[in-house]
């Protein structure tokens, strides 16, 4: 079973004569507690282009220390890490290895490099006693996973091994780890002489001072999955870098910075390309469970499908359609999951509000069982989709189609023509399915109406939120106002939804004898608030279709 701490730390440049400061007494530092000296023995793995590594991503073996086993660490912030464990085994762990499936995809995962570490260990306390963080001075030695080494030899043969100092000083307060303390240790070391590292991990340094080649700049994969910013961009040398396509020889291929100068082309497939960054680098995160990471993923999903159905002038819908119907199918997996989590907020919620008078049976129980029911279910759903070959192909064909991209010709037009033209394309059908829903009969007809003007209105917002780079402001105000019409549609939606799971509850609860009277009055509820928005979408239609809104996005 895996386990996961928050990893905050910073590390320094060390040589032999190199001597710690006295920390006791900066911030609430009151004693340094000498902790003995431990032997650590890591066995790096990573694909044999070392994706992970070009990623920010670390996996390994370690045996020795406290905390022997599995780590994966997963980026989280500067200066911040998931670490991920598991018990030791012979083999990299399933619950380890699914977490980064998407970024190896069918690459196989080998020994890399091999580090040994003797560190000597000092604690940080405050006068309570309790524990601040801890100083180790690390002795390290790599080489090549494989070859044969003699840690501790003084000279290095042929750049196969490598040998340094260094010091890490690493957060270990619990719940109240405050990012100010490494500050004042940061202070106290730069007096004494002491610089951070130039490299971001031991695994980075060792790649480097061993002769092994961090990943190639023109692995797409890696490239596309790290994006620009975060990690990646903190790792300079280490990670991936962007490139288009060699010797197209075709405009708008994604080597300009998309912008209102750039083409059509650039726009596009940067927002391609950051859609699959946002895909891939929340996988871990929803295999995890992590908060709103369901959420995420999916909007992601349904970005990247609504670019290709909105952008038709830059790439070739024949090529994209089949990749977009992909995408519908891992947004409604990923669907079951979030509407479920969206339901069940908003039913809590709706029981929360009723008075306790009127809560006539066990409606909370009722509700919980219902929730954990579907939780499962959902979730198992979710879990089958990543796991599956489906998936691993839909994230090949991704990658493939930023490598190789189905350009029109219209790629290779000013970004601000072709966006304000997709962009004003969905409004039109926007506006004919907003006119077709205010004069549908109330009822199932209206609601259906409506439902598919709230699926138009969300196209809409996501193509002027990627016209943004070559529209500016009038993109983005366009966006805010119809994100306004789309959730007074989505509110209107997720009435319909619950009206159909409070039908649900009552039967249970009828069932058994419990009574459904609760439920029946959420249900009226949940019908007085569709009738309030659909009574309010005519106003908040009215505002977001004024033409000086249309107007200021024509360049």
């Amino acid at each position: 079973m895996a386990d996961t701490v928050r990893e905050i730390e910073r590390k320094y440049e060390a040589d032999s004569t190199t001597r710690l400061p006295d920390l006791a007494g900066i911030d609430r530092v009151a004693t340094v507690v000498e902790q003995g000296v431990e032997d650590l023995d890591a066995l790096y793995y990573d694909t044999p282009d070392q994706r992970l590594t070009a990623a920010g991503i670390t996996l390994r073996r370690r045996t020795g220390g406290r905390d022997a086993g599995w780590h994966l660490k997963l980026p989280a912030g500067p200066g911040e890490r998931e670490e991920v464990r598991a018990p030791l085994s012979d083999v990299p762990p399933p619950e380890l290895t699914s977490l980064v499936r998407a970024r190896v995809l069918d690459r196989d995962l080998v020994p890399v490099v091999r580090l040994r570490t003797r560190r000597t260990v000092r604690e940080l306390r405050d006068a309570a006693g309790a524990p601040l963080a801890e100083v180790a001075v690390d002795e390290v030695w790599a080489w090549p996973a494989g070859e044969a080494a003699k840690p501790g030899a003084a000279g290095v043969a042929g750049r196969t091994e490598a040998r340094w100092r260094e010091i890490e000083v690493e957060l270990t307060g619990g719940g109240e780890r405050d990012p100010g303390l490494l500050d004042e240790a940061e202070r106290a070391l730069a007096a004494a002489g002491v610089h951070p590292a130039a490299a971001p991990s031991k695994l980075a340094r060792a790649l480097e001072e061993t002769g092994l080649r961090p990943a190639r700049p023109e692995d797409r994969t890696a490239a596309v999955a790290s994006g620009k910013g975060g990690a990646a961009t903190r790792r300079k040398n280490f990670g991936a870098k962007e490139s288009g396509k060699k010797g197209s020889g075709r405009k708008g291929s994604g080597k300009k910075g998309a912008g209102r100068k750039g083409t059509a082309g650039d726009l596009v497939l940067e927002y391609v390309r950051e859609q699959l960054r946002v895909i891939v680098e929340l996988d871990p995160a929803v295999r995890r469970d992590v908060p709103d990471s369901v959420h995420r993923m999916r909007v992601a999903t349904r970005r990247l499908r609504s670019a290709f159905r909105s952008y038709t002038k830059v790439l070739d819908r024949g090529v994209t359609a089949p990749v977009g119907g992909e995408l519908k199918w891992l947004a409604a997996e990923l669907g079951v999951e979030r509407d479920r989590e969206v339901l069940t907020d908003r039913l809590v919620s709706a029981v929360a509000d009723v008075p306790r008078t009127l809560r006539l049976g066990p409606v909370d129980a009722r509700l919980r069982i219902w929730s954990e029911r579907h939780r499962a279910e959902s979730r198992d759903r979710v879990l089958a989709a990543l796991d599956g070959d489906r998936y691993l192909a839909l994230l090949k064909t991704l990658h493939a189609l930023l490598e190789d991209p189905p350009l029109r010709p219209g790629a290779g037009r000013p970004a601000p023509e072709i966006a304000a033209r997709a962009v004003l394309k969905d409004y039109r059908r926007l506006a004919r399915r907003v006119r077709t829903a205010l004069d549908a009969p109330a009822g199932q007809d209206r609601d259906v109406a409506l439902h598919r003007a709230r699926k138009a209105a969300k196209r809409t917002r996501y193509a002027a939120e990627a016209a943004r780079p070559a529209l500016g402001r009038p993109a983005k105000k366009f966006a805010k106002r119809v994100k306004r019409v789309q959730q007074c549609l989505g509110d209107h939606q997720d009435s319909v939804v619950a009206r159909g799971a409070l039908r649900e509850l009552a039967t249970q609860a009828q069932q058994a004898g419990e009574g459904g009277f609760t439920f029946g009055l959420l249900y009226g509820r949940e019908e007085a608030r569709a009738a309030d928005r659909e009574r309010e979408l005519p106003r908040v239609w009215k505002k977001a279709s004024r033409r000086k809104y249309r107007a200021a996005l024509r360049p």
